[in-house]
Parts: C-alpha cells; structure tokens; sequence
C-alpha cells in the first residue's frame, strides 16, 4: 500500500458531479498498412490482446482506492490488484463519416462520465467505424493516478516504440487483499506523526519563499499590460461549469512551431502561451464582445520529470498573463514571453514544491464537501481564467499491437469557475492541440481550435513565413460548423 500525496488527494476530493478530475490520453491508429499473422483485420482483439501483455508495465492501472475510516487521513493506493479487462476495456462506435469531427464527439461523450472509484480509476475505449482505416485508444485515467508527465511515462510503456515485443507478457497480476481498519488507523497514525515533524520546516520554508518573492515584487516595475495575481477579470469562459463536456481536437506541424519560435526569438513554450493569448482574444471578441484586459492562465509545471515515474501526482502551478487586449501579434508574443520568465522565477522564489507539501495538510473530512459547494457556485474564478498546458511527447513514431499511432491527443480537467482547458501535445513531427470545455460555453467547440490554427498563422504572418500547412500524417482538419 501507499498513501496518496497531498496532490493526488486534492484531486480526488476536488471531483464533484459537474467537475470530473479524469484526464483523457487518445492515440490514433493507422491500421492501413496492418497485416496480422492470422491474416485478421485489425481490431478489438489485436487491442485487447497488447494491454493484456503489457499490463505488468503499467503499475497504476492495478491501483484499487482505500478509505480511511472515519476518513482520518487521505486514502491509500492498494497495488497489484487484479483487474477485470471485460470492464475496464470497452467498444465504442464512431458515427459516420468517421472523421475528426465524430470523434471528438465521442471523446467528449465519455468525458462526461465519472469513473467508478469501487475499482481501478481507468477505462480505456476502443474507437471503431472510423474514416481511412483508422481507431483510436481513449484512455479515460484519473488525475488522482497520474499527472502530465507520469502519464506521458505510462503511455510510452503501452505504446511500442522500437517494434520490439520482447517486454510482453500474459501473466495475470497477482491477487490483493484489503487491509484491516486497525492497519489502516496505525498507517495513518505514523503518517500523521511524520506530518507533525515536518511542519515547522514547511512554515519556515513559506515564510523564507514569500519573503523572496516580497522582494523581488518590489523590485520589479510595474508593468500595466501585465494581469495582477488574483484578479483574473470575468469572461464567457468563466461560469458554473456544466457536467457535460466537449472536446475538439487539431493539429500543427512541429517544423513550424519551432520555426516560429527560432524567428520569434522565443522558446518552444512562448509560441504556445502566445497561440493560445491570440485564440483566446478571438473568442473573447465574440462572444463577449470585448478583450480590453489581460487575462489569466494556470500552467502546470512538473517538479519530477523522471522518465521512470509512471504514477503520482508531482506538479506545481505557474499563473501566466496572457494579453488577450493586444491587437499586435508581435506584440502579444513579446509580453507572453515576459509574462512567462516572471512566472517561473516567482515560482523558484517560493519553491516549486511549497503547494503540494501545503497540501498534505489538506483536512480529509471537510475537503470534499467544501468543494462541492465551491464547484456548485463558483461562476469566477480570480486565481485563473483558463488552463493551458505543454507536454513533450514521444518523437519516435509507436504502434500498439502492430497498428501505427499517427496522433496523440491529451487533456487535462476542468476547475471550478473556468471552463477551458488547452493541452500542446508534441509528437513525432505534429504539435496536437486539444481543448475541453463544456455544453455551456461554446456553439462548437472547434471554435476554439479554429482560434488556435488562426492565431499560429497569424504569428507565421508577423514573421514572414509561408501560413501553416495541413499535416499530412493526422486526421482531416475539423472547422466549427457555421
């Protein structure tokens, strides 16, 4: 057994009916090319057969929830339990044409269920009826399992990169058996004591980290075209998000990103803060009519970035501005790229790993019902008015059970009061964008990713390069429907 860290416990209680705290992972196959040994299609069963095989790799997938009774501290992980793949692997049809747009109906489809915490927090969908001989993986894990990173991890010990199967196997996980109450009382007991020893270090260690960033805000002018912390302003992507959830999908080239940066003079990362500001101020003009101020993004930053790290949750938060009030792409790039060295210096001043010790200290039994009544009210929220994330993927081109992986989508959660989540997943050659939001929020969700394609263009313009090209190796592009 092993006790969920204050992250992962905080992600767990934060789940509520309309806020689920699942992250999805979809990887598209290419079954074009595929000739099995039988001669069969491939299919459900060439699927089915891979993760069986593979199933000893992925530790968190084998995870089952332990209560505390009376709930006297966060929940435990009981390991190796075994799983029922009839539930935990299912078929999904794709209606016609089959193409992006149908997809990522489903994919939001299945968003929009919570998992059963009465077994491993997982579910993978195998997607049929697609265009071009195509499936797709829609692997639906828990933020609790896993954050950007682990899962990255996870995914790669499923996909296989070199074509070499000498890793599989068929043997079944071990059994598991559930603690007592009285093992699980003295386990938190000895946590708990562990807990109280520490926290005069992680008083000292707040008080030194925000006596630095004191000083260092001081130091610094006054920038008026930069968000203030904590004041996020009210937009249409800012209400009391829905239980149902959309999802839309598109894809960019990686040459040209890098392109872009390397004229820009800015890092990989700039480039997506900076595509996300204009997208955003184009959503923002139309549906509120207005973008007259910065806005406000959370960005995961990973304190672990161990390729061997498959489970957990070992991340921080960085608040970005984001000058969505910027006509000039230029311009809007050259804030971003500011707005982002200054968030990841005030994040080393305070310490990268400040909020999830805080968080340990989270009381288990009032946790859940306080966001609850947050999730269920909250229509603003002034720590952040949207959630942008980065994720280097795989650059070698992987297959599972034989069939090419062409594109790897992912996607966070949604918090309370914000309605837009942004995931940049780079593989191979592609940059894959995906955005969830929610039923509330746009007419077609590809709105959004249309934004996004045009703001890139529209930085490819400032910088004198040709406009972005269609990927070849993903699906067909999916514009919003007018």
């Amino acid at each position: 057994m092993k006790r969920l860290n204050g992250m992962d416990a905080m992600l767990l209680y934060s789940e509520t009916p309309n806020l689920h705290t699942h992250t999805l992972k979809v990887a598209i196959l290419d079954a074009s090319g595929y000739a099995g040994e039988d001669g069969a299609p491939y299919g459900f069963e060439a699927f089915r057969r891979t993760v069986a095989r593979r199933l000893h790799l992925l530790d968190p997938l084998r995870y089952r929830l332990v209560d505390i009774p009376w709930h006297l501290h966060h929940p435990m992980w009981l390991q190796d339990c075994p799983v029922d793949l009839d539930y935990h692997l299912r078929r999904v049809r794709v209606p016609g044409p089959g193409g992006r747009r149908e997809l990522d109906r489903v994919i939001g489809e299945i968003a929009s269920t919570p998992l059963d915490r009465s077994k491993p927090l997982w579910e993978f969908h195998f997607a049929e009826g697609m265009a071009d001989q195509r499936f797709a993986l829609i692997g639906k894990v828990h933020h609790t399992l896993a954050d950007g990173v682990a899962s990255a991890n996870l995914l790669a010990r499923l996909i296989s990169l070199s074509g070499d199967e000498q890793d599989e196997r068929d043997d079944p996980p071990a059994g598991c058996e559930a603690p007592s109450d009285g093992q699980l009382l003295r386990e938190a007991q000895l946590d708990h004591f562990q807990n109280i020893a520490e926290l005069p270090g992680l008083v000292a260690d707040t008080v030194r980290g925000l006596s630095r960033l004191r000083r260092r805000s001081r130091q610094r002018r006054a920038h008026p075209d930069l968000a203030k912390p904590f004041n996020a302003p009210p937009t249409f992507l800012n209400h009391v998000v829905s239980p149902v959830r959309t999802f839309a999908t598109a894809s960019l080239s990686l040459a040209e990103v890098k392109e872009t940066a390397k004229h820009l003079g800015v890092t990989f990362n700039d480039v997506v803060l900076a595509v996300a500001a204009g997208g955003l101020r184009e959503l923002l003009l139309r549906y509120d009519g207005r973008a007259d101020r910065p806005i406000l993004a959370t960005v995961p930053v990973a304190i672990d970035r161990s390729a061997e790290r498959v489970t957990g949750n070992e991340i921080g938060g960085m608040m970005v501005s984001l000058p969505v009030h910027i006509d000039d792409a230029r311009q809007r790039v050259t804030l971003t790229s500011l707005a982002t060295a200054r968030a990841k210096e005030d994040n080393e001043l305070l310490g990268p790993a400040l909020q999830g010790r805080m968080l340990e200290y989270l009381p288990p039994p009032f946790a859940p019902t306080l966001f609850r009544l947050q999730a269920k009210r909250a229509d603003h929220n002034r720590l952040m008015n949207v959630a942008v994330s980065n994720v280097p993927g795989p650059r070698k081109r992987g297959h599972i059970g034989g069939a090419p992986v062409t594109e790897i989508y992912s996607v966070g959660v949604l918090s309370a009061g914000s309605a837009f989540n942004m995931t940049v997943w780079s593989y191979v050659d592609q940059v894959d964008i995906a955005v969830l939001s929610d039923d509330a929020t746009f007419d077609d969700p590809h709105e959004a990713t249309d934004a996004m394609v045009s703001a890139f263009g529209e930085l490819r313009r400032v910088c004198g390069l040709p406009i972005p090209g269609v990927v070849d190796s993903a699906m067909a592009p999916a514009p919003a429907e007018s």
